[in-house]
This record gives C-alpha cells, sequence and structure tokens, in this order.
C-alpha cells in the first residue's frame, strides 16, 4: 500500500453542509436503518434528520466570540409537517433557518426537500441551557454573533 503524504487538508472528512443566501444546507442520504420494513423513511427519522442540520449549521457558524462553545440546548417544542414519503436511496437537502432569539428560546424554521420539493417542514425552538438544565440567557457577545445569522422568513419582517 501506498500513501501519500501532503500538507492540504483532508478531503474524506464528513461534510458539515454550507450557508447559502442565509440557510444552511445540508445533503442527506436515506439510509436503510432510517426506514420501516417497506423502505419508506420511518416518521420519527425526520426529526434526526432536522437535528443533524441544526448541529451542523451551529459547526459552520463557529463559536460567538465569548464562549469556548455553542453552550448546551434542549429543544422545548417541535411542529413537523409531513408532505411526502422519502424513501431508501434518496438524496435529500435539510434546510435550516435562524429566524430569531427571544431570551433564552432560539427560533428555527427547517425544510427537508427531494429534488426541489418540500416533503417535510419543521418549526422548532431550542432553549440555551445551563450545564445544570437551567435556562440561561444569552450574552450580548452571543446575540450579536446568533443575529448575524438570522434569516427572516420570506414573506415576513
Amino acid at each position: 500500500m501506498r500513501v501519500v503524504m501532503s500538507d492540504e487538508p483532508p478531503t474524506d472528512l464528513p461534510y458539515s453542509g454550507r450557508l447559502q443566501d442565509g440557510e444552511h444546507l445540508l445533503p442527506v442520504r436515506v439510509y436503510y436503518e432510517d426506514t420501516d420494513s417497506t423502505g419508506v423513511v420511518y416518521h420519527a427519522t425526520y426529526l434526526r434528520y432536522f437535528e443533524r442540520g441544526r448541529s451542523e449549521f451551529l459547526r459552520v457558524m463557529g463559536t460567538p466570540p465569548d464562549r469556548e462553545d455553542h453552550g448546551a440546548f434542549a429543544v422545548t417544542r417541535v411542529v413537523i409537517d409531513y408532505r411526502a414519503a422519502a424513501r431508501i436511496h434518496d438524496a435529500l437537502l435539510v434546510r435550516t433557518r435562524f429566524t430569531g432569539m427571544r431570551g433564552p428560546r432560539l427560533n428555527f424554521e427547517q425544510k427537508i426537500e427531494r429534488s426541489g420539493a418540500v416533503i417535510a417542514e419543521a418549526e422548532i425552538v431550542a432553549v440555551a441551557i445551563h450545564a445544570d438544565g437551567r435556562a440561561r440567557k444569552p450574552s450580548a457577545a452571543e446575540l450579536s454573533h446568533w443575529e448575524a445569522y438570522r434569516k427572516s422568513p420570506p414573506n415576513g419582517p
């Protein structure tokens, strides 16, 4: 086996998606483990796809200037509308938009698309928390950092 050494960054690392027009985009492939016995994506799997989208969005955003990490968050509200079923081997796109913050609450709108058609939509509210689980109000630096990534809904304010 021949090993090639290079100063170039590795290209075989997991993909964190990208920011485009104020949204985070994360491609996802449907695997056998995501489906029921008929090859259709199990309803709870969409929640995992949405979680991946938010987690990778945080990774792409980077850490707020006054913190070593993003801190912890607890999801307190999830509303999902299912429009169509995804199936094994489908290539999906998870779209995540941060729509604002109120106190410790962070609001997200997310969509899962297949070939440009929306198959699931979600509204997610997560709360910033201390290590002991109590809600915490983000610092001014955190608020400023988050605000830079806020995207208003297409027909909203």
